[in-house]
Order: C-alpha cells, then sequence, then structure tokens
C-alpha cells in the first residue's frame, strides 16, 4: 500500500536516512503547465529548518524531476520525480538499534517486518511526506484551472483556539507567520507556547483546517467512495493525525436537526458545461454539512479539521525496552519538531487536493459531461 488514489495514482518510494524521497505520479490529465517554481515553494513550506519552531535538519529539499513534462507541459505519462537527501546525521540515531521508542513505530514495524530501519524512523518518518507534497503541488495546478483553491492553516496548538468558524478569518495571512495562523495574536500565543515546550525538551499537538473552495458539486459516490470518507482515509494517513471530523462534525452533536439541516435559499444559477445542456445549480443558506452531503460534493465550500498529536521525539528522559524486552531509559538525540504543525499545513493542503482531483477524474470516467 505505496500507493494513493485511483486515477490521479502517487507512489512514493524512500527513506529519512537513504538517498532520497521519491515517486511516480500517474494519471496526470495531459496538457496541464507545469510550474516548477511553485511544486518547489511547496516543498519550501514543507522543508526543515525553516524556523526556530521546527527541526534545524538543514535540507534543501530540491525537486528533480524526471519524466512526464516536456516543454514545461504535462503530456499524460507518469511523471517521475526525487528530493535528495542531503544532511542525514545516522549516528544520532545508534543507541536507538536496539531500543523501541515510546509511541512510536519502531516496535510494530519491526512485529510486522522482523526488520526496522532506525535511522530517524526509515520509512515511518514524516520526511515521507516529501513525496505527498510533489503530487500534491502536480494536483493543485490541475485544479487551478477548474477554478478550485485549497487552503489549510493551524487552528489549534495545544489549549489556544481559532473561533471553528473560518469565515472570520482572512486565510491568506496564515502564512506571514511561522506557525501558519491567520490570527496575529493568537499566532504570537502559539509561538510561545511552542517555544516553552521546546526548552523544555517536551512537544505538543494541535488542529489544522482545511477549506476547500470552488468544488463542483456530483464529487463523490454514494457508497463506499463517499468523499468525506476519501478526505477521511487521506488525512488519517498523514503521520501523527489522530482525529477527522468534517463540518460541524461533533460540534453538531448538541445541535437538533431543525438547527443543523442546510436549507436551500432559492438562489439558482445554471451549469451549461454539462453535456445535458444545462444543470440547476442550488445553495444554501448554511454550510453546517461541510459541503458535503450523502457523500457527495453539494457545491458549497468543503471544510474539515485534522488533528495532529504531539510529536513522539522527545528530547528527555522516557522509560521503554529493548528489543530483548529489557527494561531502559532513552532520551532522544537528533533533530525534531517541537510541533509538527507548522509544517503539516502544506502536507494537509497536497492530501485534499489529490483526493479532489482524483474524485473528480473518477466523475467525469463514469458520466458524460
Amino acid at each position: 500500500m505505496n500507493t494513493f488514489g485511483q486515477i490521479f495514482r502517487l507512489t512514493t518510494f524512500g527513506e529519512s536516512h537513504g538517498e532520497a524521497i521519491g515517486g511516480v505520479v500517474d494519471g496526470i490529465p495531459a496538457g496541464i503547465a507545469i510550474d516548477l517554481d511553485f511544486i518547489q515553494q511547496e516543498l519550501n513550506r514543507r522543508r526543515p529548518g525553516q524556523s526556530n519552531i521546527t527541526t534545524s535538519r538543514n535540507e534543501a529539499d530540491q525537486i528533480e524531476l524526471l519524466s512526464g513534462v516536456f516543454e514545461g507541459m504535462s503530456t499524460g505519462t507518469p511523471i517521475g520525480f526525487i528530493v535528495r537527501n542531503t544532511n542525514q546525521h545516522s549516528n544520532d540515531y545508534e543507541q536507538m538499534r536496539a531500543i523501541f521508542r515510546p509511541s512510536h513505530a519502531d516496535y510494530t514495524y519491526y512485529y510486522k517486518y522482523g526488520t526496522r530501519d532506525h535511522r530517524g524512523g526509515g520509512r515511518s518518518s514524516a520526511r515521507i511526506t516529501i513525496s505527498r507534497c510533489v503530487a500534491g503541488a502536480l494536483a493543485k495546478l490541475a485544479l487551478r484551472q477548474l477554478g478550485i483553491s485549497i487552503t489549510a492553516y493551524t487552528s489549534q496548538v495545544g489549549n489556544i483556539a481559532l473561533e471553528r468558524d473560518y469565515r472570520l478569518y482572512n486565510l491568506s495571512l496564515a502564512e506571514q507567520n511561522i506557525v501558519r495562523c491567520p490570527d496575529s495574536q493568537k499566532a504570537e500565543d502559539m509561538i510561545r507556547l511552542i517555544e516553552q515546550v521546546k526548552a523544555d525538551g517536551d512537544t505538543i499537538g494541535g488542529t489544522i483546517t482545511c477549506v476547500i473552495k470552488g468544488c463542483p458539486p456530483g464529487l463523490g459516490e454514494p457508497e463506499f467512495g463517499k468523499l468525506h470518507a476519501m478526505l477521511g482515509a487521506a488525512m488519517l494517513s498523514i503521520n501523527a493525525v489522530k482525529g477527522f471530523e468534517y463540518g460541524e462534525g461533533f460540534n453538531g452533536l448538541s445541535m437538533r436537526g431543525s438547527e443543523q439541516n442546510d436549507c436551500f435559499d432559492g438562489s439558482i444559477s445554471r451549469d451549461t458545461s454539462t453535456a445535458e445542456g444545462s444543470k440547476i445549480l442550488l445553495s444554501t443558506s448554511t454550510n453546517y454539512s461541510g459541503g458535503i452531503q450523502g457523500g457527495i460534493s453539494n457545491g458549497q465550500d468543503i471544510y474539515f479539521r485534522v488533528a495532529f498529536k504531539p510529536v513522539a521525539t522527545l528530547l528527555r528522559p522516557q522509560q521503554t525496552v529493548d528489543i530483548d524486552g529489557k527494561e531502559t531509559t532513552l532520551t532522544a538525540r537528533g533533530r525534531h519538531d517541537p510541533c509538527v504543525l507548522p509544517r503539516a499545513v502544506p502536507v494537509v493542503e497536497a492530501m485534499a487536493a489529490m483526493t479532489i482531483l482524483d474524485a473528480y477524474l473518477v466523475n467525469k470516467a463514469v458520466k458524460l459531461g
């Protein structure tokens, strides 16, 4: 299961301390303008060493496209790419060769495969999300032609949280601070909290909110391919993710149906791009459903939240066991994020972009128009 998607597909390879991270993207339509600077910019948003609240590992994360692009355009054939690892400090992990780190994938990988790469977590490292950001950037370039935009931001760190309603904020401001929060005052509070946690040798988690605008109605399948299920599976595949909710989610449990139903507001327009000539497009006065009803997009904004746990690697002593089950104490070394959220924002966007483009292409494949 190293491949994501049905028509727009990403297959990834690589380990944290291997030669390179890479992948193959298949199913991208021909004729998409491939903006290499944009792809690199997306990688730069994810790269380590970008601020004092992220890991100090210094990687350029320079993209190398190997195939599928000719004279700046996608050819419709597989796009192969690599990003080389250049700043591994593998010796920092030598003490962990025979020790299982608490709440990491060390034990589960070892039990499943009988072996594991202890250097930086190997294949289980968050560095593997490089491939997702490249594929997500390609998907964004395709979605751009359809008028679909995807914006994610840090909405909570620890107990410091924004209001749930994303419409209260100018989301374009999120990129103006290192924690990627659209509220400048809350961002300062979040940064101070992360700095304190880092000084304590500890870590902290939080929530990322994502908003998809311009998504047409009709994406998603009625039974096992529900759009929110596809988005949920995509988000839950990201390292350190512990929860997913869309629309009002758990907050809606205290509401009555009369309060939560999204009533149609009488606004009518027509989609003249369909093969049938035109279809009525409706809108709703509220959007508690989060743009998805019956597992299918309804044309309203799609919004969801993704919960991230605190990073499992602590720069302080923890009780654990070694490969023989003998109790020991581990104090991790190396360069680690005290909070994954700032660098996870582009990863959430990337997985959302891949999911929406894949759903769009599936929809085009099963019907005319």
